[in-house]
């Protein structure tokens, strides 16, 4: 932890460098803060962003009054060592205004990894009413059927209906592929990774 201290030039930029928080599965820019010496050691011991407030002048725990803390996955330092990248898991909204970052980006291509999140959740506390653990409670075994299920339907749709049903149905597809990516505790990353591989 010392020796990435060191290795950053806090001097550079008057004692504060900017620290890019990115969503460790998204990869969307959430926010942009600042951080001194102290507050990047925090952030290290703690495993959770801490910055260094310059309209509060101390330092600042991202979550501390709302509860929307982001948690640490990585850490990355520039080439000139003076400007930190951060992958982290939010929990809850980012921006103050209640929006999951602070930039107004385009969203749609990362809802997948959302999904994931929303489906981990589902599997953490569950809810009487939530499809994802009626799924759960049925087992391995259902869930896989299912899929196979949905799989026919978008066959079916690929070849019968108009573009709109066929998206309907590989949404029911890839959604139920999730969940037993879930059941089986394989991460989505894995099958990333996988596809990256074959690719090479």
């Amino acid at each position: 932890m010392k020796e990435q201290a060191k290795m950053l030039d806090f001097e550079k930029c008057g004692g504060l460098i900017p620290a890019i928080i990115q969503h460790a599965q998204t990869l969307e820019v959430l926010m942009l803060g600042h951080m001194n010496e102290e507050a990047w050691q925090k952030t290290q011991e703690e495993q959770r962003v801490t910055f260094f407030s310059r309209s509060k002048n101390r330092l600042w725990t991202k979550g501390e009054e709302s509860g929307h803390f982001l948690d640490v996955i990585s850490t990355h330092i520039d080439c000139d060592h003076d400007t930190i990248l951060i992958k982290a898991l939010p929990k809850g909204p980012t921006c103050h205004t209640g929006t999951r970052s602070c930039f107004n980006t385009d969203y749609n291509q990362n809802f997948i990894f959302e999904l994931v999140n929303i489906i981990n959740n589902r599997y953490q506390f569950p809810t009487v009413d939530s499809y994802v653990n009626r799924l759960h409670e049925r087992g391995l075994n259902k869930i896989a059927q299912k899929v196979g299920e949905e799989a026919v339907e978008t066959v079916i749709a690929a070849l019968t209906e108009k573009d709109s049903g066929f998206v309907d149905e590989v949404s029911d597809l890839l959604f139920h592929l999730l969940v037993l990516l879930r059941e089986k505790n394989i991460p989505l990353e894995a099958i990333a990774k996988n596809l990256e591989n074959r690719h090479q």
